[in-house]
């Protein structure tokens, strides 16, 4: 008897629409509850990652739901950017086309599935009702001095032809097409989201996010107190700005070691005099990977670049060199070196024999730079350091800063590893910078009257060594707003992570041609109250939205200081242990198992085969194993439809032994199920526990030998297990309530409450071991004392036989379970 799951699915697809159950507005009555799954990029179809991170977000509005709340579940697509234009190229398309082309398959893959989307807010980003928001907050951020442009070294995409963010970059390649990333000295848009670092280093105000996410969020701000220390060039007015956290070592600092990247390097690099082993010494180390040059193991290069500068405190000519040690992404960019105490700088001052200073001294031991064999860097007593000598090392620390800060060497600051987003992309398919160059005027905001600038639909798309947009010569050319004069087009797009950072708000009213949103809905319905998706996005997207969130705040369009009150971060679904992804190649269609399993199996597999935070491993017998579990609550039913039918609206007072195992079964599955969706997003365990309620029904075999009380129980029994299984498998649940007689769709019914009444037990049994063996059972009142269980245990002759002749050293009990006698 399989369950006829294509048109159950069918079905229950088509009721839930035409009643609209998952179409919300804002209400009164109820109280919200927004759940939102990272969207997808449009470059393909659905793989089985999507389906796992889907399926965790609706088991969650289901579940929502059945408590009475207003559920908010919206979906769309992250249509711009690199993937859906690389999959255009790939398929010899346009990506105006193939993208339109791939939402339209994954929306029917999404309705396949029965997720409780809201397709009346459905957005996409690549839409220029859409994009037209990208341009109005851009320009808002312009006007709060929030964006800028400059020049800098870039993470560069051969293969790709586009900058790529420091966060897009992994293991120095591109993070899309892993093809090798060099570094490209461009002109570029920058967010000045480092304004905002000091609130975002606050991590207090969530609900609930995982701790590795905020410990790599942490991380990556980089907050840290220190002093920053003004070097002067030997015979010139310019100066050399470094950040430490170690004033008291400043007396020890013998060179200064700068990056390649750095602007003073960089303007050397230009001067007819460089020598060209310079040059090609600072062209090899900016290409090397930025981990690796920072890596304590990496061997230390440098080459001295010809410059000196002076030492503040003591007036002291050190030379700058240039390392690979050093990167321009923390604090400025320089580091005065102090070889004595300070690893880095003692290998690679022990490497090209440079002078080494001691200015803190062992309190335990006599240092000397003659038999030291690594820095000293723990605290100490200042030496060599004049008026300071004699202080304790960390005590000195505030005392020197504030010595700088008065003779105007330096200054007290707070400094943080985040830096400005860099926005551009020199790519077609993204929202074009609402900006205008003009020779007379320079840059020039496009006004909000003539919002959205639109793409030219007629532009070639291919593996190109330019901007494709360069060669739009009717959408290049324009007037100059200003002055009226000949001006061009910013040919630069916007990075896609512009369209995601605010995307979460716009579903709140997607389609006001006024304004982004409204403040009344964005105050109804934010923040997000659960939020899922994969932890790769933890100092990227969620990085950016949070940024985003507090300037569309001090601009008054939300209210709150953050975007996502809780976040769940899913695994990975893996195949032959890789990640499964378009890219790799290595996807499992999920129509294929829909086709031949269903979408609730699908889904039962994805919640049962992990808990949702950790990575999955797809198994075909995992799948048939749900599949298998399914048809198995369908036979129940199904067997004793009419028993459940004409019992359902029956109560019972009788007390027999198997309506005591029935409801301790019963109200046992309920307050497992239940609790771990509520307190612990278990839904793998969660699933587990109907299985454990089903074997005990499926082991009754002659319903006919029941008394009434007893089929009482056992219908009781039966009719959970739909309300336990709607938030992962709702089509299966729907059929089975619908089939036993109720009228109402199963979710109005609300959330199944156990009863502590019977979950207490008549009776319980203990396991007993001998020296860690089982050995035999007990089966006793749970009130038994310590006593009586030793007593009974030894009395037991298989346990008298594995004792033999041993003394007893003691016997442990844990409470209701286990008894192990260790001889």
């Amino acid at each position: 008897m399989e369950y006829p799951f294509n048109e159950i699915e069918k079905k229950w697809q088509n009721i839930w629409s035409k009643k609209e159950l998952f179409i919300v507005r804002e209400r009164d009555d109820k109280e919200k509850y927004y759940v939102l799954s990272m969207f997808p990029y449009p470059s393909g179809v659905l793989h089985m990652g999507h389906v796992s991170c889907y399926s965790i977000g609706d088991a969650i509005a289901r579940y929502k739901l059945m408590q009475g709340y207003n559920v908010f579940q919206p979906m769309g697509y992250d249509s711009f950017g690199l993937p859906a234009e690389n999959f255009a190229i790939q398929h010899n398309t346009h990506p105006r086309l193939s993208t339109e082309s791939n939402i339209k398959v994954m929306r029917e893959q999404f309705d396949r599935l029965g997720f409780g989307f809201d397709w009346d807010r459905e957005i996409s980003t690549c839409r220029p009702d859409y994009y037209k928001w990208n341009q109005w907050l851009f320009k808002r951020l312009y006007e709060k001095n929030l964006v800028y442009r400059k020049t800098a070294f870039l993470n560069w995409c051969e293969n790709c032809q586009t900058v790529l963010a420091n966060e897009q970059v992994e293991s120095n390649t591109c993070w899309r097409c892993s093809s090798q990333v060099i570094q490209k000295e461009m002109e570029q848009w920058f967010i000045r989201i480092t304004d905002y670092a000091e609130e975002l280093a606050d991590l207090t105000k969530f609900v609930d996010w995982p701790e590795r996410v905020l410990t790599m969020q942490a991380n990556w701000i980089g907050k840290s107190h220190g002093t920053i220390i003004h070097f002067k060039l030997k015979d010139e007015e310019e100066t050399v700005s470094v950040f430490t956290t170690r004033p008291d070592t400043i007396f020890g600092c013998t060179y200064l070691a700068l990056p390649p990247e750095h602007p003073l390097i960089v303007k050397w690099l230009k001067e007819d005099a460089v020598k060209p082993e310079f040059k090609e010494f600072c062209n090899k180390i900016v290409n090397q990977d930025k981990i690796e040059r920072s890596a304590a193991e990496t061997t230390k290069e440098g080459m001295f670049s010809g410059h000196y500068c002076v030492n503040p405190v003591n007036n002291e000519i050190v030379p700058i060199w240039v390392t690979n040690y050093v990167l321009m992404d923390y604090g400025t960019g320089a580091v005065m070196a102090v070889p004595a105490h300070d690893q880095r700088d003692f290998e690679f001052s022990k490497k090209y024999e440079l002078p080494m200073r001691i200015v803190i001294s062992n309190p335990n031991e006599e240092l000397t730079l003659e038999t030291m064999q690594e820095a000293y860097i723990e605290p100490g007593i200042l030496v060599n350091s004049q008026q300071f000598d004699g202080m304790d090392s960390e005590e000195s620390k505030p005392k020197i800063s504030q010595w700088m800060e008065e003779n105007k060497f330096g200054e007290l600051t707070i400094n943080y590893r985040l830096r400005d987003w860099g926005i551009s992309r020199q790519r077609y398919w993204g929202t074009p910078i609402p900006i205008i160059n003009c020779d007379k005027c320079g840059s020039v905001l496009v006004p909000d009257e003539d919002l959205p600038v639109e793409l030219p639909a007629d532009v070639e798309v291919g593996r190109t060594t330019h901007n494709p947009l360069l060669s739009a010569t009717d959408w290049l050319n324009v007037t100059c707003p200003n002055c009226g004069g000949p001006a061009q087009r910013e040919t630069d797009t916007m990075d896609t992570f512009f369209d995601s950072s605010w995307y979460y708000a716009r579903f709140a009213d997607p389609f006001n041609d006024k304004e982004p949103f409204s403040i009344q809905s964005s105050k109804y319905w934010l923040p997000v109250d659960q939020y899922i998706g994969g932890i790769e996005h933890a100092c990227m997207h969620l990085l950016y939205a949070r940024f985003f969130h507090k300037f569309m705040r001090d601009i008054g369009l939300v209210k709150g200081d953050e975007p996502f009150a809780r976040l769940l971060t899913q695994g990975m679904v893996l195949k032959d242990g890789a990640k499964m992804s378009k890219s790799k190649g290595n996807i499992v269609d999920p129509i294929y198992i829909i086709d031949r399993y269903g979408a609730d199996t699908a889904r039962v597999f994805m919640l049962f085969a992990s808990p949702p935070d950790k990575d999955i491993e797809w198994s075909d017998e995992g799948v048939m194993g749900s599949f298998r579990f399914l048809n198995r609550v369908w036979r129940l039913f199904m067997g004793n439809i009419e028993l459940i039918r004409s019992y359902k609206e029956k109560q019972s007072d009788e007390v027999t032994p198997l309506t005591k195992k029935l409801r301790f079964s019963t109200h046992s599955a309920i307050k497992k199920a239940t609790e771990d969706v509520e307190n612990r997003m278990q839904f793998n365990t969660a699933i587990a526990a109907v299985m454990e309620h089903l074997n005990n029904l499926t082991g009754i075999k002659d319903l006919t030998k029941l008394s009434e009380g007893e089929k009482v129980a056992f219908v009781e029994a039966c009719l959970v297990i739909p309300r336990l299984i709607y938030f992962y498998a709702p089509h299966i649940s729907e059929e089975l309530w619908q089939q036993s007689g109720y009228e109402e769709l199963i979710h109005s019914y609300g959330i199944v409450e156990y009863d502590p009444e019977f979950l207490v037990k008549d009776s319980v049994t203990y396991v007993i071991q001998v020296q860690g063996k089982i050995r035999g059972k007990l089966e006793v009142s749970p009130d038994t004392p310590g006593e009586a269980l030793k007593e009974e245990a030894l009395a037991q002759e298989n346990v008298i036989k594995f004792i033999g002749d041993n003394a007893i050293k003691k016997i442990v009990i844990i409470k209701n379970k286990l008894i192990n006698i260790v001889i």
